[in-house]
């Protein structure tokens, strides 16, 4: 049997490259919402965190999630996916 390549993503908020499955997709969709996504199948811009609060804030901090999805992004929607992140 032939063995798969695991795709691997790197972790917006630790810098790690870790494998896709590990990984939760936070994305900005074609109608400018940032959410979470479960099913990694969404159509928009992608983004990829590990399950840890620690990494959102490292994310948030250094602006690194706003980079990402080339806009601002309100506390609101911030304090929603750590809300996500936590019920997870």
């Amino acid at each position: 049997m032939k063995v798969r390549k695991v795709p691997q993503r790197m972790c917006v908020g630790c810098q790690e490259m870790m494998g896709k499955k590990e990984l939760i997709r936070i994305v900005r969709t074609p109608e400018n919402q940032i959410e979470i996504d479960l099913t990694g199948k969404k159509s928009g811009r992608g983004a990829y965190i590990c399950a840890k609060e620690e990494c959102l804030t490292k994310a948030v901090k250094g602006k690194r999630l706003e980079k990402a999805f080339k806009q601002a992004i309100s506390p609101e929607v911030i304090e929603a996916l750590r809300q996500g992140l936590i019920n997870k």
